[in-house]
């Protein structure tokens, strides 16, 4: 169960700050006055990396081609769950454009993780 808890643990989190941040009613300004497409972007891109985390096992050598493209599947279904969400909540509504900006964010940090994975396997085959 802890090794359930350590693999999985932080993509449950980002997920459930995210539900939270989605269940505030009427939400009109985010903090910093980061604009909504960005806020979505980052919001999403530490879901990838954490789901990315996630899928590949908490391992460097899990970080594979299959593990991203899981984590952003998986990214992106939770991003269309989030603005359905939405549509329950007063003052919110669901949005194509929001959903995009967190399939970019996902895409974005996936790729990045993936890339440093890959250079880092490079230069240390061990790892």
């Amino acid at each position: 169960m802890r090794r359930v808890v350590w693999i999985w643990g932080p993509a449950l989190t980002q997920m459930g700050l995210i539900f939270g941040a989605s269940a505030i009613p009427n939400l009109t300004r985010l903090p910093g006055d980061l604009s909504d497409h960005s806020g979505h972007f980052v919001g999403y891109a530490m879901l990838g990396v954490a789901m990315l985390r996630a899928c590949a096992g908490a391992e460097w050598n899990g970080l594979t081609a299959r593990a991203a493209s899981q984590a952003w599947v998986l990214s992106v279904l939770y991003a269309a769950s989030d603005e359905f969400h939405q549509r329950f909540v007063e003052g919110r509504t669901p949005a194509v454009d929001d959903w995009v900006a967190d399939a970019l964010g996902a895409a974005a940090a996936i790729i990045a993780v993936s890339v440093a994975a890959a250079g880092r396997r490079l230069e240390r085959p061990d790892v």
